[in-house]
């Protein structure tokens, strides 16, 4: 079993910039792709960004250029630095590793950018 838990969350202003953090626990061994999703109110849980070895990116358009997904290169944690943010961006950001044909996911952080 893998666990995720993400930090870092939190309320700032249109324009600031945040840093997310995930570390994963258990059994984390053979864990390989390593993603963001968001999920805001009333909408579809939608993919942000994803980082794979040996450390290629994937980012949405809608984040492309403003967020940097990265992770340690021999630790269980990833990250995602989040700049000129925008109220559009509020939602609970969850992390995701995949793990031998497996999804596992963490119970989320809320960001949320004022106007």
């Amino acid at each position: 079993q893998v666990q995720l838990a993400e930090s870092g969350g939190g309320l700032v202003q249109a324009g600031g910039s945040l840093r997310l953090s995930c570390v994963a626990s258990g059994i984390t061994s053979s864990i390989r792709d390593m993603k963001w999703y968001r999920q805001a109110p009333g909408k579809q849980r939608e993919f942000v960004a994803k980082i794979s070895r040996p450390g290629g990116t994937t980012y949405a358009d809608s984040v492309k250029g403003r967020f940097t997904i990265s992770r340690d290169n021999a630790g269980p944690s990833v990250y995602l630095q989040m700049n000129s943010l925008k109220p559009e961006d509020t939602a609970v950001y969850l992390c995701n590793a995949w793990r031998n044909g497996r999804d596992f996911w963490g119970q989320g952080t809320q960001v949320t950018v004022s106007s």
